[in-house]
């Protein structure tokens, strides 16, 4: 495994896989990677023949009160795992060499940014998409794979991609999930333990609006109340955000039908953590 910590180097890399014939896949990744993130290496692993995972805390994707400073950075442990699942190499770059003072060009999107997570983090995807748009135009994989966790960011990336007709699929892995059913991610470290306990009760609200909607519950507003209540039984959980939303362009619906997103966001204590589920009542 290599790794390189400039664009320069990178594209050496990848210009001699490409030489070679290889296909490449590339997994963007802010580091502190956890069986979530090697879920998507494996994925890209099995289906490509040169591995990308980019390791890099993207400055401009968080807002001015979010976790920047203290976001987990265990660079050598990251390395070590990527090197026991068989990446190729590490793209690590450090923020000179992202952003070149003055940086004057970003890239956003209307309309599937505002609403979900864009709320709260407002910028947060305008971020999200100018570091994905560069990683793509450093690396130039065939595959880049995303979590569905994250299933705003799928959906804008997505929607990026092809508005900007990048050469590249997106690939949507499953979210991977501790033995308690909470979605693995790199926040869920900063949890007191009883914290850790309560955060449980993201999934149960899905849960809960997927049992609605089996036994005939289709308006939205009363599965969000009934959803709602059930994370206020949690004393450590504040509500950001329950939104029922198409899959297409997450914009509110009022009446579940067909294809839907149920998302959810719920501080515990100070960590904000995200989770959704999709319900498909075409299948």
């Amino acid at each position: 495994m290599d790794i390189a910590n400039t664009i320069e180097q990178t594209r050496k890399f990848i210009s001699m896989a490409r030489q070679q014939g290889k296909s490449i896949g590339l997994v963007p990744t802010m580091g502190a990677l956890h069986e979530g993130h090697l879920s998507l290496v494996q994925h890209s692993l099995s289906e490509c023949d040169f591995t990308v995972v980019s390791i890099y805390v993207n400055p401009t994707q968080f807002g001015p009160h979010e976790d920047l400073e203290k976001y987990p950075r265990p660079f050598d442990k990251d390395c070590k795992a990527c090197r026991e699942q068989g990446v190729d190499l590490i793209f690590a770059p450090g923020p000179d060499d992202m952003y070149v003072d003055p940086h004057l060009t970003w890239i956003d999107i209307e309309k599937l940014g505002d609403g979900l997570c864009g709320q709260s983090r407002v910028g947060h995807f305008r971020g999200v998409c100018t570091v994905v748009a560069k990683l793509f135009n450093i690396v130039l994989p065939d595959v880049a794979y995303f979590g569905q966790k994250d299933a705003q960011q799928l959906a804008i990336l997505r929607k990026m991609s092809s508005d900007l007709n990048f050469p590249i699929e997106i690939r949507s892995c499953p979210t991977i999930r501790e033995s308690d059913g909470v979605a693995m991610s790199s926040r869920n470290q900063y949890l007191a333990s009883e914290q850790r306990k309560q955060a449980v009760c993201l999934l149960e609200s899905l849960k809960l609006a997927v049992e609605l909607i089996k036994s005939g519950q289709r308006n939205t507003l009363a599965i969000q109340r009934e959803m709602s209540e059930k994370i206020e039984q949690f004393s450590d959980a504040k509500i950001d955000y329950i939104s029922i939303v198409d899959n297409e362009l997450l914009q509110p619906v009022d009446t579940v039908s067909g294809s839907v997103l149920i998302a959810v966001a719920v501080w515990i204590g100070s960590t904000r953590l995200i989770d959704n589920i999709m319900v498909d009542l075409a299948v």
